[in-house]
């Protein structure tokens, strides 16, 4: 699992980051639910055609709307189990890192909020002009909120990158409770973008990944890292192409 400054995109970013976010995590856990989701795209994808054709098949529109219905309620209803299975995790790790400056809160925002198939219908208009599927499960997102307000307009670049790594970490914490083994971490130049403070609530986070025998990547530019980690780690230096081990 890598943590780098990229996955800032899942603050900052559009809502498909956020989506794809959880997908994975699903897809890592559930064995089923990656086809279920491709099938579900290509479904999505073949009734946008339709919806761009000058004179529409009624017929064969109706059709994809029927199995795009299916298929999306699994996808909503496994997102909706995973989200306050998952948030725990994640409020824990913000937490911990943030030593308890902020509270974490996410929310899962589904586009369909009672009925697929009805509001399928009701934004058929809607469809016309815009020619795509507006309502479904590719248009979900998930909100992300320090003490109430949106991180991405209202947190500080502190918080959100608080917030990206208190979620993978919250991932894999997850993955191990469900596979019985701690992932890989690959961390690239964390401590860097973190203050002093959470460089120090993130310690304990690092330190059960070595309790529980997994292992721990770190880059840096800089000797940065807590001095609470001591000695316990090997390193490596690379200086003008060459590695030494000290």
């Amino acid at each position: 699992m890598v943590f780098c400054t990229e996955d800032l995109q899942l603050i900052k970013g559009t809502a498909r980051a956020r989506r794809r976010f959880i997908d994975l995590l699903l897809a890592q856990t559930q064995s089923g639910y990656l086809p279920l989701l491709q099938r579900y795209m290509h479904t999505v994808r073949a009734r946008n055609a339709l919806l761009k054709q000058r004179a529409v098949d009624e017929a064969a529109l109706e059709s994809f709307s029927a199995e795009m219905v299916t298929l999306g309620n699994e996808i909503i209803r496994a997102r909706r189990e995973l989200a306050p299975k998952f948030s725990p995790l994640a409020r824990l790790a913000y937490r911990r890192i943030s030593n308890d400056a902020e509270e974490l809160r996410i929310e899962y925002q589904s586009s369909v909020k009672n009925d697929f198939a009805v509001e399928l219908a009701q934004s058929r208009a809607r469809e016309r002009t815009f020619r795509a599927t507006l309502v479904g499960p590719h248009r979900d997102d998930l909100q992300l909120l320090q003490n109430g307000k949106s991180a991405a307009q209202f947190g500080s670049e502190g918080q959100k990158r608080t917030l990206v790594i208190a979620l993978k970490m919250a991932q894999a914490e997850f993955l191990a409770g469900i596979h019985g083994s701690p992932p890989v971490l690959l961390i690239d130049d964390v401590m860097g973008e973190l203050d002093v403070k959470r460089r120090s609530g993130f310690l304990p986070l690092l330190e059960s990944a070595r309790k529980s025998s997994g292992q721990v990547f770190m880059t840096c530019t800089g000797e940065n890292w807590p001095s609470e980690l001591g000695g316990d780690f090997q390193r490596w230096e690379v200086k003008t192409g060459n590695l030494t081990r000290h």
